[in-house]
């Protein structure tokens, strides 16, 4: 586990967000994830163990989790967007927290 700019990957890291998806990548290589899907929600948070092409796997020993990334990075109308585990993200400035990202959520205010 090392930094995120260790995987030559550091355009990673931010807070991202999407239509039911929140995720935070620190240039310290940690990773905190929430995905809701109906009344399921899912939760990841640990440290980046690799990247494999596009991909990064979070987590400790075996227990780990991949994240497939199927477009990495890129900037759109000067709008930094990737999509994981097919979501389109938003990088954002870091102002909106969880909780608020959940309360957006559930209103819709979402622009994806």
């Amino acid at each position: 586990c090392g930094r995120i700019h260790d995987f030559g990957t550091s355009a990673y890291a931010g807070q991202w967000q999407g239509s039911g998806m929140w995720l935070l990548i620190t240039q310290g290589g940690r990773v905190e994830y929430e995905r809701t899907n109906g009344n399921a929600k899912t939760a990841v948070s640990g440290p980046i163990q690799k990247f494999e092409g596009n991909n990064f796997s979070v987590g400790v020993g075996f227990l780990s989790t991949t994240f497939v990334v199927s477009k990495p990075p890129y900037q759109d109308r000067g709008v930094w967007k990737m999509v994981v585990d097919e979501v389109e993200l938003t990088r954002g400035d870091g102002a909106i927290q969880r909780t608020d990202w959940r309360a957006q959520t559930v209103r819709g205010w979402f622009l994806t």
